[in-house]
């Protein structure tokens, strides 16, 4: 008669490796398109008009716009930076690698501070309406705002993400050698199958070092 266990059965060192490591892909694959993604986004809005008024002038109201490198240059400036950093993970191991995702993800914070500071901020028109009223305490009438200072907000949150990806996952991502395979570990070197009938087979084996005699 056969009897019944509680105790699971063991299961294959396969299995249990294959878990994590299809985590990591995922998680590779998220963070280089949110990254890239976030990139573009923050350094497209950016250029797009993020504020409106008018200043008076002698001649009447005159309009003013403002873009976002007019408001403030940090969003585009850690665009790049967090971009580069992007790159960069692939490119080092260990400790620089967390250093360097630790990078991208202050980049994605820095852009998402700095562009909602400037969804509302006035000076960059408050300028121009000094320029173009020839008084310096001239300042903007009928402010208003638009939407492209949160489309940045968006982009460095992506980019946020993916630094946050790259601090709990990137241990596991491959780097930038051909001595590593996907999974990052090494890969294995085949021999080369040496014909000793062909003398060119001989010489291209002792050019890499090996003994064609197989011995």
């Amino acid at each position: 008669m056969g009897y019944v266990t509680a105790v699971p059965p063991p299961r294959s060192e396969a299995s249990e490796a294959a878990g994590p490591a299809r985590a990591g892909r995922r998680s590779l694959a998220v963070a280089l398109l949110s990254g890239a993604l976030g990139a573009a986004v923050a350094l497209l809005a950016t250029r797009q008009e993020w504020s409106q008024g008018t200043a008076t002038v002698a001649g009447g109201d005159f309009p003013l716009t403002a873009k976002g490198s007019d408001v403030t240059g940090v969003p585009a400036a850690l665009a790049i930076v967090g971009l580069a950093a992007l790159v960069a993970v692939f490119a080092v191991r260990k400790a620089g690698r967390m250093l360097v995702a630790a990078l991208l993800t202050l980049s994605g914070a820095g852009i998402v501070a700095a562009a909602l500071l400037g969804a509302s901020d006035s000076a960059a028109l408050d300028e121009q309406a000094a320029r173009a009223s020839g008084d310096t305490s001239a300042t903007v009438h009928a402010l208003s705002h638009t939407a492209w200072p949160y489309v940045a907000v968006a982009g460095g949150a992506l980019i946020l993400l993916a630094g946050l990806l790259a601090l709990r996952y990137g241990r596991s991502w491959p780097a930038m050698s051909g001595r590593y395979e996907r999974d990052g570990a090494p890969r294995v070197r085949r021999k080369a199958v040496v014909d000793p009938d062909r003398p060119e087979d001989i010489w291209k084996a002792l050019d890499r070092g090996e003994d064609p005699t197989g011995a």
